[in-house]
């Protein structure tokens, strides 16, 4: 059972992180202090119940907490070494653990302790942080705050810094918290709901007064032809650019990407303040470990056109990449971690938004929300200052912190198909939503195609949120549904790397049978929809420069002569030649094209059920319900094929072991010697 102390404290971060006015994702922490039963003695210990590391405030859970001996972790006081060896106590905090300790102890977690108050609360709040980061905010903390909020210099998180605002709690009883510069804000009180209360005031003061004495346009004028395009030319845009976008920013490594174009952003990128305070860059760790220290800004304007736009996009990454280099090189010493790369994490385009970036698509989107943040604080700073962010040299001691290297070091090892971006057609049932299924298990961001909208949402919403697959609507014989759609795709995850051209539907009809709808039919939906889908996904995966697959799940009849399905075989035989040209054209690229012959896939399928079993079962003698078991029976292993097979060699042929692979057709048929390759 949760001891009632963490009980109230857990309460308290999840209604604090919940409203993003307080802090933002995984910003943050909170602790209590409280009492126990120690298991061993039978008798009452004091305790720390801290946020760990790495947690996040809105969805705090029991087990997010690190737990700590009071009387252990206050003795660190004793033996702490001094400012410049105090990396060395977050390896103390674990002598402090009760128990098993729950979650790793953060950073933070000497503030917790040391600070004399049973709550305390430290936060990331935009208005706290445009106070923080305001060239006069020390004055300003007094003027909006009085006694009742104290002001504390700039000083990296760690050991000293919760000594310092424990000395200032000590020595202002009046306060109930300070605003720490360049970073955010503490707060502190005798019950949870004081440090709550406590929190918010300052929050909240803060905001009024920005609201009520800053000045009404902080960003300065709006730039003629920086303005925002309309919804339609807006999204267009972004939908033309982020494949070369994502392709810039992944130089180093494949990254994932997300897109936002509210009026913040728009609004921003608008103003002739933009350019400067971008190049400044953020001043929050929380900002800028996420963000990188700045982003790249495209200097032309909204009406600019897309070959404008890239050519010069491509211009300003050479030399984001050379400044990034050059800030390394200024400030890293021999105990520095290797760089973890010169790309831009967020790409501001005037007139058309911010594309952020990540190793997912959580990590990208919290990235451009933590930009956002940072346009917020920049705009609350300036309404009442100047905007003034810690140096590159304190940027540099977070980003390439030891603490920091190990904690990245730590997360797990990422799954094959992580930061990859999968489209499968016709993947609302049947061997589609098998193989959708798959590829999001193993890491990939998956769009799910099929002709009904509401379909393909519902059989996304299985596969989880929307930071890993989302539902589109496609007629793949449709040429603009088809780039509709893949321009949803690069929208919603920055780009494209693997395609499936699953989408089908038979007819079985002997020729005499078949008509000319018929025939169009199948062809118009698997043939030349193959073809609509490859040509509007290769031109993404060309830009992007990344390589790619694409995946044809074609048929074992696109090599065998069944009986009564003329039309369904030859169209499948189209498919089936089509990996071999697109193959070659492609490969230049980086671009695999592979395809997959199934036979008698009956269980869940689509087609199947539609009516092409009864038919199959008609043709063959059979009762539809033995209709699997029968093509089981005809193959060499005698085993029935099912949708998972079919995604289990997508997997293989898209994953890191088949690099090399291209133009090749893998059966999966249990073995049907008719079909053999030859």
């Amino acid at each position: 059972m949760t001891n009632p102390t963490a009980a109230d404290l857990i309460a308290r971060s999840n209604r604090l992180g919940a409203d993003p006015k307080n802090t933002n994702y995984a910003g943050g922490n909170t602790s209590a202090k409280g009492t126990d039963i120690d298991p061993v003695t039978g008798e009452p210990v004091e305790l720390l119940w801290v946020k760990g590391s790495g947690g996040d405030l809105g969805t705090l859970k029991p087990e997010g907490l690190a737990v700590l001996r009071l009387d252990r972790m206050r003795a660190l006081v004793d033996v702490y070494p001094g400012l410049d060896r105090e990396d060395e106590m977050v390896a103390a905090f674990d002598y402090c653990l009760h128990g098993k300790g729950g979650a790793a102890p953060s950073i933070d977690t000497a503030m917790h302790g040391l600070v004399d108050a049973a709550h305390v609360d430290h936060l990331h709040p935009d208005s706290g942080i445009a106070i923080a980061t305001a060239a006069d905010g020390e004055a300003l903390t007094t003027t909006i705050f009085g006694e009742k909020v104290v002001w504390v210099p700039w000083r990296r998180p760690g050991f000293q810094l919760g000594l310092d605002i424990a000395a200032i709690k000590a020595a202002n009883p009046a306060a109930i918290g300070c605003i720490l510069g360049g970073h955010g804000i503490t707060a502190w009180g005798d019950t949870s709901d004081e440090a709550e209360r406590n929190s918010t005031w300052i929050i909240d003061t803060a905001a009024a007064y920005i609201a009520e004495h800053g000045a009404p346009q902080p960003f300065g004028e709006v730039r003629a032809g920086f303005e925002a395009l309309s919804d339609d030319e807006r999204h267009a845009k972004a939908a033309a650019l982020a494949p070369t976008i994502r392709g810039l920013a992944s130089t180093d490594k494949p990254m994932v990407g997300h897109y936002t174009d509210g009026d913040v952003v728009l609004d921003f990128l608008a103003s002739e303040k933009a350019p400067a305070l971008a190049e400044l860059g953020t001043s929050c760790p929380d900002h800028f470990l996420r963000t990188k220290v700045k982003p790249l800004i495209l200097d032309l304007p909204a009406t600019a056109s897309v070959e404008e736009s890239i050519a010069r996009l491509q211009e300003l990454h050479v030399a984001y990449r050379a400044d990034y280099q050059a800030y390394y090189d200024a400030h890293a010493d021999s105990s520095s971690p290797a760089i973890r790369g010169a790309d831009p994490l967020i790409v501001l385009v005037p007139g058309v938004g911010m594309f952020s970036y990540g190793a997912n698509k959580q990590t990208a989107r919290v990235a451009g929300e933590f930009y956002v943040n940072a346009i917020n604080v920049m705009r609350g700073a300036e309404a009442l200052s100047t905007y003034s962010p810690i140096s590159d040299a304190e940027k540099f001691r977070i980003e390439y912190w030891a603490l920091e290297e190990a904690k990245l070091q730590r997360m797990p090892k990422p799954k094959t198909h992580q930061g990859r971006i999968a489209f499968v057609t016709g993947a609302a049932s049947g061997i589609g939503k098998a193989i959708a299924t798959r590829l999001a298990a193993e890491g990939a961001c998956v769009v799910v195609a099929d002709l009904g909208l509401e379909k393909a949402q519902a059989a996304a919403a299985e596969l989880g949120g929307t930071d890993v697959a989302i539902g589109v609507a496609a007629n793949v014989a449709d040429a603009a549904g088809v780039q509709a759609a893949i321009d949803a795709t690069v929208l919603a995850f920055g780009g494209i790397d693997l395609v499936v051209n699953n989408a089908g539907l038979s007819l079985s009809k002997p020729l005499l049978e078949t008509t000319e709808k018929d025939w169009d039919l199948q062809h118009d939906v698997m043939a030349k929809g193959s073809f609509l889908v490859a040509k509007a996904a290769a031109k993404a995966l060309i830009e992007q420069k990344l390589g790619g697959d694409v995946i044809y799940i074609s048929s074992k009849n696109s090599v065998f002569a069944g009986p009564n399905n003329i039309a369904y075989s030859a169209t499948k035989a189209d498919q089936a030649h089509q990996v071999r040209l697109l193959a070659v054209e492609l490969g230049e690229h980086g671009v695999r094209v592979n395809g997959i012959n199934p036979d008698g896939v009956v269980r869940g399928s689509g087609i199947f059920a539609a009516g092409w079993g009864a038919n199959r079962a008609a043709t063959y003698g059979v009762k539809e319900e033995d209709l699997g078991q029968f093509y089981a029976n005809r193959t060499i292993l005698k085993r029935e094929v099912v949708p998972e097979n079919v995604a289990d060699a997508v997997y293989v042929l898209t994953g890191p072991e088949l690099s090399r692979t291209t133009g090749l057709h893998i059966p999966v048929d249990s073995g049907v010697a008719a079909a053999f390759l030859r």
